[in-house]
């Protein structure tokens, strides 16, 4: 079983990169953005259980990693389960800006992903209201993986419509900030003292993890977010 894992984080996260050095800052700094990720995916209902928080650098350029392992196949999401996704994605910036009042660039691939997610919510899954259940994005066939293969469905979009979807995709992230940073205010001894337990030992696995997550408050702000943006 240690080696079916070693192979799977291998695949996900890259090789571990032990000589990849960072100074004590940086260290510090990772160790709350992967916690920051932990515990906002521990606090959440419906999302991922967290296998594992490391670290120890892997693959080009991940400097930590957190990974979640789902306990079973999902085929849909609802609106609520993709705002929980990104939440968890933007964790490690909340934990950042609360702990040390200040950003790295260390969120980049977090963020370009929440966005992502956000833009497909408005644009091709018609969660937004105000923007109607309506596809303002062409898609290629899935099954048809070829070039020049006929794209359907979308809308022309004028300037007005674009702004409009604009806000909406940044009212999605925005929101799920507010409540990834509402979760870790109220737990930030606990964010604390699990960054400590990280750079202490490194690696914190599902055991542990559990341990911290039967310690979790759930902060009253993070039950309004998500009907505030819908």
């Amino acid at each position: 079983m240690t080696d079916f894992n070693n192979a799977v984080e291998r695949i996900v996260a890259g090789l571990e990169k032990r000589n990849r050095l960072l100074n004590p800052r940086e260290r510090e700094v990772v160790a709350y953005h992967e916690m920051g990720h932990a515990l906002v995916a521990l606090a959440l209902p419906g999302v991922d259980p967290v296998h594992k928080v490391s670290i120890i650098p892997r693959g080009i350029g991940a400097l930590g990693y957190t990974i979640q392992r789902p306990t079973e196949d999902r085929f849909l999401m609802t609106r609520a389960e993709l705002e929980h996704k990104i939440a968890v994605l933007l964790g490690g910036r909340a934990a950042e800006k609360l702990v040390f009042g200040e950003l790295s660039t260390g969120a980049a691939d977090d963020l370009a992903r929440a966005t992502d997610i956000a833009r497909d919510m408005i644009t091709r899954y018609g969660m937004d209201e105000s923007l109607g259940y309506v596809v303002f994005e062409a898609q290629q066939p899935r099954f048809l993986d070829v070039p020049g293969a006929q794209s359907y469905g979308g809308c022309r979009i004028s300037e007005q419509t674009q702004r409009r979807i604009d806000e909406a995709v940044r009212a999605v992230v925005m929101n799920a900030f507010e409540r990834a940073t509402a979760l870790l205010e109220a737990n930030r001894d606990l964010l604390q003292s699990s960054a400590e337990a990280l750079l202490a030992r490194e690696t914190l696995d599902e055991s542990e993890l559990a341990e911290i997550g039967r310690r979790i408050r759930r902060a009253p702000l993070a039950a309004n977010c998500i009907a505030a943006a819908a």
